[in-house]
C-alpha cells in the first residue's frame, strides 16, 4: 500500500469528475496537482496543492475548486474531513480504518513495503569510488563508495536495473609512479635502501607488495634498467592495489558488479572508435583554445590541437582530446568510457566524483549528450569533502599510508554500519564532520545510535509482549485487531510510516539517498516519544496485563516500526542492532 499515492488517485479521480461535469474547462493538466503531509500535522492527515496549481489555468478562485473538490473527497468513506486552509490548499484528515489497513498491510507485506516499480527496470549504471589503484582507499573515498552503494540500493529497491561498476584509472602517468615505488620496496625487500624520491609513493602499505615481487621474481630485476622491469612490476602492483581496495570495499560492505580498466582502451582501437563517432557529428576539429582566463601562465602558447566541440552540447568551452605532441588527453578515454557504457544498452548513467572534479561535469554531460544523440542522461554527484574529529581536534593522519587516513583506519575505529549512516546523513554535496568521539557516543543526539536504539527498542517489546504470553509471529499478528489503536500518538506513529513508500519514490526520483537516513532518524523519534509517553499513560504501554487483544494489536504496530526500520537500514547498507550494547 503507498498511501499517498491512493489518495493522489483520488484527488485526480475527483478532478476528472469536475471537468466532466464542466466545472473545470477541458484540456487542464493535473501533472503538479500532489498529495502530501501537510507542514503542520494538526492540520490533518494530508494535503493536496490541487486548487492552487490549478486556479490559473482554470481562470477560477483557488477557494472555488478548493470548496468544490473538498465536497467530492468527502463521498469517500476514508476522507472524514476536507478543510479548505489560506487561500486554497485543502487538508484531509482520514478515517482510523484507514490507518489500521496500513499497519495490517505493512505486517504482509514486510521488508517488500515501499518498494516501488516507478524504475520499471530502467537500466542504469551507477560508477563510483574509481579510486586511482595506487594505495589504500581514503576518508574522501569512503564517502564516495556509501553515497553510490546506497544510491544503487535504493534504485534497485524502486524498480531499477541498477549495475555498480568501478573505473579502474590503469592507463595515467600515476601508475608509472607506482611501479616505481613498488621497485623500490622489492630492492628493499632484498636487504637494499629504498630511494623514496620526491614524487613516489611512501607508504608502507607497499612493503607487501615488495616482498611478493621479491617471492615472484627473486633478484631478476635487481640492477636492472627501468625499460626491462616497468611493466612488468607496474601490472603486479596494480594488481596488489586492487586486491587492497576490493578488501577495502568488502569491509565497507560495497560489492561491484562491474570493474572496466582505463588501460584496456588503449592500443585498441576503442578510443579512435569513440572519436571517429564525434568526429562523423562534425564535433572534432583541429583548432586552438582561448588563453586561460585571469592570469597568464608563463608557459603558455597558442598551440594547434584536436578538438572536441563540446560547447554545441551545453559546455563553456570546446576541449582537447589530443594533444600538440600527437598524444591523447586524459579527457579522450573517459570519453571512449563513456561511449562503451552507451553502447552497453544503458538507459542512464550516473558518476560519483570528488568534488575537485567540478570541473569535468559540462564536458563530460556534453560528450556523452553527444554519443547517444541525447538519449542517454548522465547526472554527475559530487562528494564533498569529510573532515575528521577525534577528542576535540583534527584526526592525524595514517602512518601506514603516509599521507592520508584511510578507509581501514575508519572502519576499523567505529565499523562499517555506523560509517555508513554517518556518511549518509548529509546530501552528497554539502561537506561533512566525522567526529569519532561523537558517532560512538549513546545519546540521541547520535543518529546513527538513535535509529538503532529505535529498532532495538521494538526488538525487546516484541520479545516482552510473548514473555506476557502474546502471540507475536508475523501470522499472529496480522491476524490482530488493530482498531484499539486510537490514541493521537498511536495514529501519529502510523502517519509516519505511511511515508515510507514515499519517501523511496521521491529519494530515488532526486537520487538522493541521504533523504532515508533522516527519514528514519524521524521514524525514530516517533518511536521514542510514543514508548516514553507510556512511562506516564499506562494505556499506551506495549504490554497490557491481562489484555491480551490490545496488546496484540500494540505489538502489532511495534512490527510494523521495525520492518519499516529495517528496511530503510537496509537501504543505507546497516545491519539493524537487535539489542543495544
Amino acid at each position: 500500500m503507498n498511501l499517498f499515492s491512493d489518495i493522489h488517485a483520488l484527488v485526480l479521480s475527483a478532478l476528472d469528475q469536475m471537468v466532466a461535469d464542466g466545472t473545470l474547462p477541458a484540456g487542464l493538466s493535473f501533472a503538479a496537482v500532489t498529495a502530501e503531509p501537510p507542514r503542520d500535522p494538526a492540520h490533518g492527515d494530508m494535503a493536496t496543492n490541487a486548487a492552487m496549481v490549478l486556479a490559473k489555468p482554470a481562470g477560477l478562485r483557488p477557494r472555488d475548486i478548493a470548496t468544490d473538490l473538498a465536497a467530492r473527497l468527502m463521498a469517500d468513506a476514508r476522507v472524514t474531513a476536507a478543510d479548505v486552509a489560506g487561500p486554497g490548499f485543502l487538508n484531509l484528515r482520514l478515517d482510523l480504518s484507514v490507518w489500521h489497513a496500513l499497519a495490517a498491510d505493512i505486517l504482509v507485506q514486510g521488508p517488500e513495503y515501499g518498494r516501488s516499480d516507478m524504475g520499471t527496470g530502467t537500466r542504469t549504471n551507477i560508477e563510483f569510488v574509481s579510486a586511482n589503484p595506487t594505495g589504500p582507499m581514503h576518508v574522501g573515498h569512503v564517502r564516495g563508495a556509501v553515497v553510490g552503494d546506497a544510491l544503487a540500493r535504493l534504485l534497485s529497491f524502486a524498480g531499477y536495473d541498477v549495475t555498480r561498476e568501478y573505473y579502474i584509472n590503469d592507463g595515467g602517468a600515476q601508475v608509472d609512479v607506482l611501479a616505481r615505488s613498488a621497485y623500490e620496496r622489492y630492492r628493499e625487500a632484498h636487504g637494499l635502501s629504498p630511494e623514496i624520491a620526491e614524487g613516489l609513493y611512501p607508504g608502507d602499505y607497499l612493503i607487501p607488495v615488495g616482498r611478493a615481487l621479491k617471492e615472484a621474481y627473486g633478484e631478476r630485476f635487481l640492477s636492472q634498467p627501468e625499460t626491462v622491469w616497468l611493466d612488468t612490476i607496474r601490472a603486479f602492483a596494480i594488481d596488489r592495489m586492487m586486491a587492497m581496495i576490493r578488501d577495502d570495499l568488502q569491509a565497507l560492505g560495497v560489492a561491484m558488479d562491474v570493474y572496466s580498466s582505463e588501460k584496456a582502451l588503449y592500443g585498441t582501437g576503442r578510443i579512435e572508435q569513440a572519436i571517429d563517432a564525434l568526429r562523423g557529428m562534425d564535433l572534432i576539429y583541429e583548432g586552438t583554445l582561448e588563453p586561460p582566463k585571469g592570469k597568464l601562465p608563463e608557459d603558455w602558447e597558442p598551440r594547434i590541437q584536436t578538438l572536441f566541440r563540446s560547447t554545441a552540447h551545453g559546455d563553456d568551452v570546446d576541449r582537447p582530446v589530443k594533444k600538440s605532441d600527437g598524444s591523447w588527453t586524459y579527457f579522450a578515454p573517459d570519453i571512449a568510457y563513456h561511449y562503451d557504457k552507451v553502447s552497453r544498452g544503458y538507459d542512464q548513467l550516473i558518476d560519483i566524483f570528488g568534488a575537485d572534479h567540478g570541473g569535468y561535469v559540462k564536458r563530460m554531460k556534453a560528450a556523452v549528450a553527444a554519443l547517444s544523440d541525447g538519449k542517454v542522461p548522465l547526472e554527475i554527484k559530487l562528494i564533498q569533502l569529510v573532515k575528521l574529529w577525534k577528542n576535540g581536534e583534527p584526526f592525524k593522519m595514517s602512518k601506514r599510508a603516509g599521507t592520508f587516513v584511510t578507509l581501514r583506519d575508519v572502519v576499523e575505529l567505529v565499523g562499517a554500519d555506523v560509517t555508513r549512516f554517518v556518511m549518509l546523513t548529509r546530501k552528497n554535496d554539502a561537506a561533512l564532520d566525522f567526529d569519532f568521539d561523537k558517532v560512538l557516543e549513546q545519546s540521541k543526539d547520535n543518529p546513527v545510535f538513535y535509529v538503532q536504539y529505535a529498532h532495538a527498542r521494538s526488538c525487546s517489546a516484541i520479545a516482552k509482549g510473548l514473555e506476557a504470553g502474546v502471540a507475536t509471529d508475523d501470522d499472529s499478528l496480522r491476524a490482530a485487531d488493530l482498531s484499539g489503536l486510537t490514541h493521537p500518538a498511536e495514529v501519529m506513529m502510523l502517519r509516519k510510516l505511511a511515508e515510507w513508500p514515499r519517501l523511496v519514490e521521491l529519494s530515488a526520483r532526486t537520487h538522493e539517498p541521504h533523504r532515508v537516513a533522516g527519514y528514519l532518524s524521524e521514524v525514530a523519534a516517533e518511536f521514542h516519544g510514543l514508548w516514553n509517553r507510556g512511562n506516564d499513560d499506562p494505556a499506551l504501554r506495549f504490554v497490557q496485563a491481562d489484555d491480551p487483544a490490545t496488546s496484540a494489536a500494540k505489538i502489532a504496530l511495534v512490527r510494523a516500526v521495525g520492518v519499516v526500520i529495517s528496511s530503510g537500514l537496509a537501504i543505507l547498507g546497516v545491519t539493524p542492532a537487535s539489542e543495544m550494547r
